[in-house]
């Protein structure tokens, strides 16, 4: 665990500062917003040596008082910065570090179109969420129950924004878990949960010989299908739809390797033990069983930490209402419980330190 967790040696002065940018996220959020999506950003970007907001308002045709007030905050907030030599009669403002990764980061950009388009509105249901153990934000979409039914069906921008957040983070990974995957040699994998193949597809193109079912739910296999034949793997790539966690469903046999990628996260430890059990009954003492997870308590960097507990909060009151993003031990003791022996773990996977860890039967 990183000594953040266990000390507490901030400045009560700073601790208070640190609690005001709490009371006002929601503004701040909103103005980091703007400020990159009216062009703000990237036109204080182009002028090195300072711009005024005038110059600003003039440039973007928006009001003085709107520009006046977004970079004002974006001082507050680090975003920007003012330019040296500039008067009080003459603000001029440059882009601060922080801004840089606001406007460049491909990760800050995937977080925060997630953030603002798939949770914002449902993030004022979080405390109803956690008393009733359910998604409640979910219902600014929706009917559904889960986020899961709904992929198919949500707005374009909001679908857009889930599909990019949940690639980004699993596909750094890909490069560096097919070799470990594939050191063995499998005629046959099932991709649980695989969404929209691109894993599936991955490992056609590694291995040209082995064949892959994937396992989800109808309207993601659909999805799938679609993606598989613009592939061209339709011969070698099937698709299994059904809810695991129906009672009644079952898996299908013959797999010689299993894969789950970014899927028991989206499921309580309970659910997980009892979908691995499920697992079990349909491969072999010699079927391994790979999971890919990115774990809060194995990150090299404290904001990688931070923003995976940050993820959890969406898992509690938009996907489900009952899953996170887990600790190591939290998730192999699940898994476990399901009558699996974690027989292999390799961490700190792609930029995002994901953990590739292999099960087989006890």
């Amino acid at each position: 665990m990183f000594p953040f967790y266990t000390q507490d040696k901030i400045r009560a002065i700073d601790a208070k500062f640190e609690a005001q940018r709490i009371a006002f996220a929601p503004l701040s959020f909103q103005a980091a917003i703007a400020l990159r999506d009216l062009g703000i950003l990237a036109e204080v970007s182009a002028n090195k040596d300072g711009v005024t907001t005038s110059a600003l308002a003039e440039k973007l045709s928006l009001s003085l008082y709107g520009v006046g007030v977004l970079a004002e905050m974006g001082l507050g907030m680090g975003v920007l910065k003012l330019a040296p030599g500039s008067s009080e009669e003459d603000l001029k403002y440059t882009l601060g570090k922080t801004g840089y990764f606001l406007l460049k980061d491909e990760m800050t950009l995937v977080n925060m179109n997630f953030s603002q388009d798939v949770c914002y509105e449902g993030a004022k249901a979080l405390t109803e969420s956690v008393k009733n153990g359910k998604p409640e934000g979910l219902k600014f979409f929706g009917t559904w129950k889960t986020v899961y039914e709904a992929l198919s069906q949500l707005p374009p921008p909001v679908q857009k924004s889930w599909f990019e957040f949940d690639h980004f983070y699993s596909d750094l990974a890909f490069p560096e878990a097919l070799p470990v995957v594939f050191r063995k040699k499998y005629n046959t994998l099932f991709d649980i949960g695989g969404n929209t193949a691109k894993w599936s597809i991955a490992c056609c193109k590694y291995d040209s010989q082995v064949k892959v079912t994937i396992i989800d739910l109808p309207g993601q296999t659909a999805v799938a299908e679609k993606n598989i034949a613009e592939a061209g793997f339709s011969d070698r790539i099937s698709t299994h739809a059904t809810n695991v966690l129906d009672k009644e469903s079952k898996f299908p046999q013959g797999a010689e390797a299993v894969w789950m990628s970014q899927f028991l996260d989206c499921f309580s430890l309970e659910e997980i033990t009892r979908i691995v059990s499920k697992v079990r009954e349909s491969i072999t003492n010699e079927t391994d069983v790979f999971v890919l997870e990115p774990l809060w308590d194995m990150q090299r960097f404290e904001a990688a930490s931070y923003s995976l507990q940050a993820t959890s909060l969406y898992f509690t009151c938009i996907a489900n209402g009952n899953s996170k993003m887990y600790r190591f031990k939290e998730l192999t003791n699940a898994i476990e419980a399901g009558g699996f022996e974690l027989k292999e773990a390799n961490h700190n996977l792609g930029i995002n330190s994901y953990s590739l860890l292999r099960f087989q039967k006890k």
